[in-house]
């Protein structure tokens, strides 16, 4: 650290931080590690205590209380929501004598997105800020702090605070200097990209629009219609959609210049979406849709449409991409 006297506290609500001083460690390149997404998550009932995700935000405060840092955290009764399974860990946990619940879960809940765990104003604080959270879970009796999806640049700050550091992989998509979306098409295999031509080609004879939102373009309605369509996806896929109707809308009243909703239209209703959010380098997909008696096509255009869709604020390089095994890191400490 550089010298500046420090203190570490606790806090159950992103509200008792402000979004100014949030946002100032945050920085704006991620959506999901701005105040706004956060404290929607919490105040939508999404993310609560209730669900088995109770608020334990780090924060390291200088002497005058101005914010030099933040850990956006947990403590969490189970491990879903995380996009990590450790439920392994916990039985051997468990079966060692020892209770593995509740942990401590630095994330952004229902996110398997990499970004920033370590909200820092400068990164000489990184070791107060993992000291303080080491010292409160000891003093809790909490049996393990983890952290998922880190930033690779943010990895070797937990490393040298002697964390172990846990590699797995996932796929991103990068720009591989397509010109358009033929050309994207032109380097997938033969089978997919007959697929994906069959099925825009069936939703555009179908007479359906697509249509791009974003900003104050994005109203309630368009809001009820995505809440369905999510219902749907998430009671076939996951059996029970984690966020609640009220998420939506706040995130609509609060961020909706970082949101791309897409929505494949039948006259003027909506039958199937793709919900984006706009990182200030790329375009994160996020959730997808149909209504029950929508086809199956119509929501893979409505999820494919982003691509081909430059937003005012992301980059060129977020508009047409390969897919890329990347790797990811998670860090956990043990007591």
């Amino acid at each position: 650290m550089t010298g500046t006297p420090a203190t570490f506290r606790i806090v159950t609500s992103a509200a008792d931080i402000s979004a100014a001083e949030w946002n100032a460690c945050a920085g704006d390149n991620n959506p999901f590690t701005l105040h706004a997404f956060i404290r929607a998550l919490e105040e939508s009932g999404s993310a609560v205590a209730a669900a088995g995700w109770q608020a334990a935000h780090a924060v390291l405060e200088d002497a005058d209380g101005g914010v030099l840092g933040i850990a956006p955290a947990y403590a969490k009764s189970h491990s879903q929501g995380e996009y990590v399974f450790d439920h392994g860990w916990a039985d051997a946990f468990e079966r060692a004598g020892g209770r593995y619940y509740p942990k401590y879960q630095m994330a952004v809940p229902f996110t398997p997105a990499t970004g920033p765990r370590l909200l820092l104003k400068d990164a000489a604080f990184a070791p107060a800020l993992i000291a303080g959270i080491e010292q409160f879970c000891a003093r809790q009796q909490i049996s393990s702090a983890h952290a998922t999806f880190i930033a690779p640049e943010q990895v070797p700050l937990f490393d040298a605070a002697g964390w172990l550091i846990r590699h797995t992989e996932q796929f991103h998509w990068h720009n591989a200097g397509y010109g358009s979306f033929e050309d994207f098409l032109g380097n997938l295999a033969s089978r997919k990209r007959k697929t994906i031509r069959r099925e825009r080609r069936e939703a555009a004879e179908s007479g359906l629009r697509i249509v791009a939102l974003s900003g104050a373009d994005i109203r309630e309605a368009h809001w009820d219609a995505f809440w369905e369509f999510y219902q749907d996806t998430g009671s076939r896929k996951w059996g029970h959609p984690y966020l609640t109707r009220a998420f939506f809308s706040l995130i609509g009243e609060r961020m909706a210049e970082r949101v791309l909703l897409v929505l494949a239209m039948d006259g003027d209703t909506p039958v199937a979406g793709a919900l984006n959010f706009i990182g200030g380098d790329c375009l994160y997909g996020r959730y997808w849709g149909r209504c029950a008696t929508c086809h199956s096509c119509t929501s893979s255009s409505a999820t494919i449409r982003p691509s081909t869709t430059r937003s005012r604020t992301a980059s060129p390089g977020s508009r047409l991409a390969r897919r890329d095994r990347t790797s990811w890191h998670g860090a956990t400490c043990l007591w």
